[in-house]
């Protein structure tokens, strides 16, 4: 009980200290090749596979702080979960892309923004033999909250990269559909009322999924640090960073 205490008050104390800056977590894949997650805010990632650069939903200034994106390596892949405008700005996506960058999106940003490839729930695609980018639901369910995400709309995420499989959830509660996400090292998961999932529902989210390492994101003013406690001894590794 001690140590698990002792644990519990580390990770506080972490997430209190990562305030400062932003981190990076660096993994590697079943054939050593090194991935690294940049923290930017909120909803915005940055990946970096094996020299391939990923930007997952970047905003510059929609949300706060601002973000200026032509300080980031030009991006290969895109991602945009939907057309909120907390994840999906055109001025970030142009100072970041290429003529050759493919951005994948849902279809309604591909109504507004014909540059992307527009993926439905269940599409999936294969980028490189080593990189597969599978669309998967994101959406609410609770009664008076179905309007901000309703079902069939949004994306969210499984990227595998040489094996490794990383679950960007998107704007979403804990769907039943989760149940079918199997084998995720890293999972995204996201925490703000009344849009996402309350703790309690990203506990059960993490229960269901299992993750190696979980990454709670878009948590805004969300007591973010129950969900440390609320998953102790679960032996998912939760990881706090700056993602409000």
């Amino acid at each position: 009980m001690k140590k698990q205490l002792f644990l519990i008050v580390a990770a506080v104390m972490t997430f209190a200290c990562c305030q400062a800056a932003q981190k990076v977590d660096e993994f590697t894949t079943k054939n050593g090749k090194k991935v690294t997650f940049t923290c930017i805010k909120h909803a915005c990632i940055e990946i970096n596979y094996n020299g391939t650069e990923i930007q997952i939903d970047p905003v510059g200034f929609g949300v706060q702080p601002t973000t200026d994106y032509n300080q980031f390596p030009k991006a290969n892949i895109i991602l945009i979960t939907h057309e909120h405008k907390d994840h999906f700005d055109r001025e970030a996506i142009t100072c970041v892309r290429t003529p050759a960058t493919s951005i994948y999106s849902n279809m309604a940003v591909y109504n507004m923004f014909r540059n992307s490839i527009p993926l439905k729930n269940g599409d999936s695609i294969v980028y490189a033999p080593d990189i597969k980018i599978e669309a998967v639901p994101a959406y609410n369910y609770t009664e008076g909250r179905t309007q901000y995400h309703p079902k069939g709309r949004d994306n969210g995420y499984i990227l595998t990269l040489d094996g490794l499989r990383i679950y960007i959830a998107g704007d979403t509660e804990d769907i039943p559909e989760m149940e079918a996400i199997k084998d995720i090292d890293i999972a995204f998961l996201p925490c703000n009322q009344p849009f996402t999932m309350t703790v309690d529902q990203l506990v059960k989210a993490a229960k269901t999924i299992k993750p190696k390492v979980l990454f709670p994101y878009h948590y805004s003013q969300t007591p973010i640090t129950q969900v440390i406690m609320k998953l102790a001894g679960s032996g998912i590794d939760v990881r706090i960073r700056d993602y409000q």
